[in-house]
C-alpha cells in the first residue's frame, strides 16, 4: 500500500508469495532455510534488506530463540519446506503488527527536476545558497557530497551508506576538492551527476525505510494484555490534529451507548467496547508516528 510518495509494507505482498525449496536429495542446514526466505522476502519487498528486529521477532514467532543453534541444524526437506513457510508467514505477520514504511529511490524523482530547466536551475540555486554559509558566492567542489546529502531521500537521493555507488559517481564527475565553483558551474556540475544517479537508479532501485511507526490496530485486536496505551498499540493521544480526532470519535460512539459502569461486567464490556472502536478506526485509517520527532 502507498501513502504520499510513500509505500507501506504491512505484509500483503508477501502472503501471495509462493516458494518451494530448490531441489535436493540431502537435508538441508537451518542456515540455508533461513538465508532462502529471507532471500525471496526481500526480493518481494523491493530488494529491501530485512532489518535485523524483524527477522528476530519472525523467528520468535516460530520458536526459534537460538538463532545460532538453529542455523546449524540439519533439517529434513519436508521439515525445512514447513519452516520456510512458516518463516515467511511469520515475517508477513510481523509486518502486519509492525508495518514498514519505505521510499522506493527509482530515479522517477530526480529526473522530473532535470526535465524541467526552470525546475531545476530553482533546485541548483537553493542548494547553492545553502552550502554558500560564507555569502562568498562560491563553493568548494568538494561540496557537491554535500550537495547530495541535502538533497536527501526527499528529493530522490538515497544516503551515501545505502548507495556507495554515488561515491565512484561524483569522483567520476570530477567533484572532489577545493577548488572553488561559481553557482553557474555548480549548476553544471550537479547536472550530469544526478542525470547517472537517476539512470543508476532506474537500473537498481533502492528502497529506504523511514523511522516512523505506523499504529494501524492490529495488537489491540489480538487483546494484548496490560492497560498502557502504547502496549496496546493505541497512539499517544496529545500526537497530532488525526490522533485528537480519532479519541473523539471513539469516545463520542462509546458515550451515545453506554457510558455508566454500574459493575465489574458492565466495566469490563466498556473498556472492550472502547478497544474495538479504536481498532476499527486505525484499521481504516492507520496513524503515522514520526519517530524521529
Amino acid at each position: 500500500m502507498s501513502e504520499g510518495g510513500m509505500t507501506v509494507l504491512d505484509g500483503t505482498h508477501l502472503r501471495s508469495l509462493q516458494v518451494s525449496l530448490p531441489d535436493s536429495d540431502v537435508t538441508l542446514t537451518g542456515a540455508q532455510v533461513l538465508d532462502f526466505a529471507e532471500s525471496k522476502a526481500s526480493d518481494s519487498l523491493f530488494g529491501l534488506s530485512l532489518p535485523q528486529c524483524l527477522k528476530s521477532s519472525a523467528l520468535h514467532r516460530v520458536n526459534v530463540d537460538d538463532d545460532i543453534s538453529f542455523r546449524r541444524s540439519e533439517l529434513t526437506r519436508e521439515a525445512a519446506t514447513s519452516k520456510l513457510n512458516d518463516y515467511l508467514t511469520a515475517i508477513a505477520d510481523e509486518l502486519k503488527d509492525n508495518p514498514l514504511v519505505v521510499s522506493i529511490l527509482d530515479g522517477n524523482t530526480l529526473r522530473l527536476f532535470l526535465e524541467d530547466e526552470d525546475d531545476f536551475a530553482m533546485l541548483a540555486e537553493n542548494i547553492f545558497t545553502d552550502l554558500d554559509t560564507k555569502d562568498k558566492g562560491k563553493i568548494s567542489k568538494g561540496e557537491l557530497r554535500n550537495a547530495l546529502v541535502h538533497m536527501g531521500v526527499e528529493m530522490g537521493i538515497p544516503p551515501f551508506e545505502e548507495f556507495p555507488l554515488l561515491n565512484d559517481i561524483l569522483k567520476k564527475h570530477g567533484a572532489e576538492g577545493e577548488e572553488e565553483l561559481g553557482q553557474s558551474q555548480f549548476a553544471e556540475l550537479l547536472q550530469p551527476i544526478l542525470q547517472e544517479v537517476a539512470d543508476s537508479l532506474a537500473q537498481k532501485h533502492v528502497a529506504f525505510i523511514h523511522n516512523i511507526k505506523i499504529v494501524n490496530g492490529s495488537k489491540l485486536r489480538k487483546g494484548l494484555p496490560g492497560t498502557k496505551g502504547k502496549e496496546l498499540g493505541l497512539p499517544p493521544s496529545e500526537a497530532n490534529e488525526a490522533v485528537i480526532l480519532l479519541y473523539d470519535a471513539v469516545f463520542a460512539d462509546v458515550e451515545s451507548g453506554k457510558c455508566a459502569a454500574e459493575s465489574e461486567d458492565v466495566f469490563r464490556d466498556l473498556v472492550k467496547e472502547i478497544l474495538e472502536k479504536f481498532a476499527e478506526q486505525l484499521e481504516a485509517n492507520p496513524v503515522y508516528c514520526d519517530l524521529d520527532n
